[in-house]
């Protein structure tokens, strides 16, 4: 079986140098604009040309789309989460959406001019987060993660066929009596609230329950669970919403990337899950995506971060820092009005696109997906 993950191939650009809510306990923090170990980064102010939004500078300049794709007037907006690519440049779009509203559909797709093209899944309505597009034996299917009362993993077809459906794996003696059997909308370390996928070099996967255990699941190519590591702890190994996760292939040797939200870290681990270091310098860090030698990470506090190869800040996007820390209640979520041009509110998930532009899903009530377009 060939298992390859489209970011490390088809949808990457080529040029050389150059891809998914608070915890109620999670506090907004203003953070600088370096990283720890990197030298000073472009930090991205918006310019205007010709009624345009620029933001960037140099290899990493951006024409930024706000509300990019549109939806259908019988469709709604409601709280986007995760975005992903398929080898067509189709994009797709996972929102949490609202349990009272079962018929409504939790994923839409788009084409490459952010013109609607279907909608399915409204069996993750209520509880939609993460989104993953991976190629298996030379055809792409959508891993799904749904959280709150739904609690599951899925793999579909790009068409919303259901491959397989489950629940949590009980079998790692993680959780709590029923909580595959009777989900329900229950927080805590022994309940499954699964975030985010990464795609193994032997055909497997791995899981963040991000929300939930704190711990990483391991399946194996079929979807069966194999194993575990992590859990919550203070960072090295252990995690503190360990939110998203990737596998970064950019070195001599593939390993993982978990973004360790809370902590406002990237924590580095072998693919046994052993701790290799961490890297910081973020705010609420909540996924990563690498294409080429470029590593995505979308902030939740306010900004989008670009890192090279040798894991330093080239860029920073869209950055609103100051602003939205101050914003305690959390009101300019709510409130688009107060929302900026060319500047972020909450990053929840970003993708890299085929020539080197940007999709970024934001944590808003009314939800919003911008398109940075390359420059």
């Amino acid at each position: 079986m060939n298992d390859t993950h489209p970011s490390d191939s088809q949808r990457c650009p080529t040029q050389g140098s150059s891809r998914r809510r608070f915890l109620t306990s999670t506090g907004l923090a203003t953070v600088g604009v370096m990283a720890a170990h990197g030298s000073a980064p472009r930090i991205a102010t918006a310019s205007k040309v010709d009624s345009e939004v620029i933001i960037g500078a140099g290899e990493f300049t951006y024409r930024v789309h706000h509300h990019w794709p549109q939806l259908p007037d019988k469709y709604s907006w409601q709280t986007t989460h995760n975005v992903a690519v398929d080898k067509a440049g189709n994009l797709y779009v996972i929102h949490e959406g609202l349990e009272k509203q079962s018929d409504h559909p939790a994923i839409f797709v788009f084409d490459e001019q952010g013109q609607f093209v279907r909608a399915f899944g409204q069996q993750f309505q209520g509880g939609g987060h993460g989104i993953e597009v991976h190629e298996e034996g030379g055809e792409e299917f959508l891993y799904i993660a749904a959280y709150q009362q739904v609690k599951c993993l899925a793999k579909l077809t790009l068409t919303g066929e259901v491959v397989w459906q489950q629940f949590a794996p009980m079998a790692s003696d993680k959780y709590a009596a029923g909580e595959a059997e009777h989900p329900q909308r229950a927080w805590g370390r022994d309940h499954f609230l699964p975030t985010n996928f990464a795609f193994l070099p032997d055909g497997g996967f791995l899981l963040a329950d991000g929300y939930g255990s704190y711990f990483i699941h391991r399946y194996d190519a079929a979807g069966q669970w194999q194993s575990c590591f992590g859990g919550p702890g203070k960072g090295q190994g252990t995690f503190d919403t360990p939110h998203g996760i990737w596998i970064d292939a950019r070195g001599a040797e593939p390993i993982i990337i978990v973004a360790d939200r809370a902590h406002h870290t990237l924590q580095r681990l072998s693919l046994s899950g052993d701790y290799i270091d961490t890297i910081d310098g973020f705010g609420l860090p909540a996924n990563v995506d690498i294409c080429g030698d470029l590593m995505l990470v979308p902030e939740l506090v306010a900004r989008v971060t670009i890192l090279d190869k040798d894991n330093q800040v080239v860029a920073r996007l869209g950055e609103d820092v100051a602003r939205i820390s101050a914003d305690r209640r959390r009101q300019i979520r709510e409130t688009p009005a107060d929302w900026q041009a060319g500047k972020f509110v909450h990053p929840h998930d970003a993708c890299f696109a085929a020539d080197g532009s940007i999709y970024v899903a934001e944590w808003v009530k009314t939800g919003r997906i911008t398109k940075l377009e390359k420059v």
